[in-house]
């Protein structure tokens, strides 16, 4: 135990990427002896509180008939299924359809629940305050607690002019459709963010910085910014950031449970790898497409770990898969030889963590410049979600496994993430920050 316990308040968005992300940090926070409460999306109902941390639900919107029943996440679940026909597009197409209505969206949440935080706030009294989302609820920074930013999502998340415009994929060596990119970004969240501005103000909150969506700090709140990205891939040669910014390599929860490999996949003929496959909670709502690729992949010799998502009756595995809804992805990727994925940021962290290569498939938001960024370094390959080939997607496999000096650079970035000990960078931030707040 600690000499002094402080009392921790995480606010993660409702998607499974984020919530693990602030439940790593937690639990290594909590066995030091500290309080932690989770302000949580109420379809988290009992998940959290089964960890040993105190759970205040929150709804985002007006509760539906049955809400209680639904799987945590399911807002954003049902919100990606809907709007998945947005992600064939070209990025700069989808910023006026895809990502300023989920900017609406979450900035509509913000206000359903700006009165129910301020509730929790007053009845725990936080010695500090932890988001991580990519809206600012005012609640959080108006309460006279210090105030931690964390950013889960690709760094490019904070602009600036070196590095290219977040939720582009642009090429970091090509500047040449940056401006038009900004520019477009400009006219479609304009108004919307105008519009947040003035009411984040009227809540007692900072104005924020010109069409950001949550605070940078360096002065005041926050306090201090985490952010989650290897050295190895990070930008911050080309967009340097201020004393207030703490990198943390790595952020690999340490609450998984363990994984046994089943038979099918243990038991492996010569020349075959072990393969996880998973495009995220949010990205497996795409029946279509994960049923895809399981079929392009069950041709292979190879043997697969299928993480099937929220639609998982809907998906049938080949026979040289196995797979659940639910995996404990920590635990299934030291295991494995390659991994598929969506490029969601705490996948692709994980991933390089235990040093393994990636064939990338972006669908969303940050992932297409993470995908950008594994293959514009050479740690994998970016393939067109909905366009590529069979023979692209087998040939992609088969190059990387046969790739021994990629595997080899890749084992050695991976021990070297491993020894920076992101994780614990984190809590040692959060901790310090509400250590000041109580002298």
């Amino acid at each position: 135990m600690v000499a002094e316990a402080l009392t921790i308040m995480f606010w993660p968005e409702s998607a499974y990427g984020p919530t693990n992300q602030c439940i790593g940090l937690a639990a290594i926070l909590r066995d030091r002896g500290h309080r932690i409460v989770f302000a949580a999306e109420s379809s988290w109902a009992g998940k959290l509180a089964a960890l040993g941390f105190v759970e205040e639900l929150v709804d985002l919107a007006e509760p539906a008939e049955g809400a209680a029943d639904e799987d945590p996440g399911k807002f954003w679940t049902d919100f990606i299924t809907e709007t998945a026909p947005e992600f064939r597009k070209p990025t700069l197409l989808q910023l006026e359809t895809f990502i300023q209505p989920t900017y609406q969206a979450l900035i509509d949440g913000a206000k359903y629940c700006e009165p129910r935080l301020r509730e929790i706030v007053a009845e725990h009294r936080p010695d500090v305050i932890v988001e991580d989302n990519v809206v600012l609820f005012p609640a959080l920074v108006s309460s006279g607690a210090p105030f931690v930013r964390i950013v889960s999502c690709s760094p490019l998340e904070v602009p600036g002019p070196g590095v290219p415009p977040a939720f582009s994929g642009l090429p970091s060596a090509d500047p040449a459709q940056w401006d038009a990119y900004r520019a477009e970004f400009d006219r479609t969240h304009r108004a919307m963010w105008t519009d947040f501005n003035d009411w984040v103000q009227a809540q007692g909150a900072a104005p924020l910085p010109d069409l950001e969506f949550m605070p940078r700090g360096g002065t005041g709140n926050p306090a201090a910014n985490l952010y989650v990205y290897p050295a190895e891939a990070d930008y911050l040669e080309a967009r340097p950031l201020d004393d207030s910014w703490t990198r943390m390599d790595s952020s690999v929860r340490e609450t998984d449970a363990d994984y046994v490999l089943p038979a099918e996949v243990a038991d492996r003929p010569e020349g075959s790898a072990l393969i996880y496959l998973s495009l995220g909670s949010l990205g497996s709502a795409d029946v279509a497409l994960m049923q895809r690729l399981v079929d392009v992949l069950g041709a292979t010799r190879h043997r697969f770990i299928v993480s099937k998502g929220p639609q998982a009756d809907r998906i049938t595995l080949a026979d040289n898969m196995v797979g659940e809804q639910m995996l404990p992805q920590t635990k299934i990727i030291p295991e494995v030889d390659l991994v598929i994925s969506h490029g969601g940021n705490n996948t692709v962290t994980e991933t390089l963590h235990f040093g393994k290569p990636l064939i990338v498939l972006p669908l969303f938001w940050d992932q297409y410049e993470n995908a950008q960024r594994i293959d514009e370094l050479g740690f994998g390959v970016r393939l067109d979600t909905y366009g590529f080939a069979d023979e692209e997607l087998t040939g992609a496999v088969e190059r990387i496994l046969a790739d021994t000096d990629l595997r080899a650079r890749l084992a050695q970035t991976g021990a070297a993430i491993r020894a920076r000990d992101g994780l614990r960078v984190g809590a040692d931030v959060i901790e310090q920050v509400g250590r000041q707040h109580t002298r």
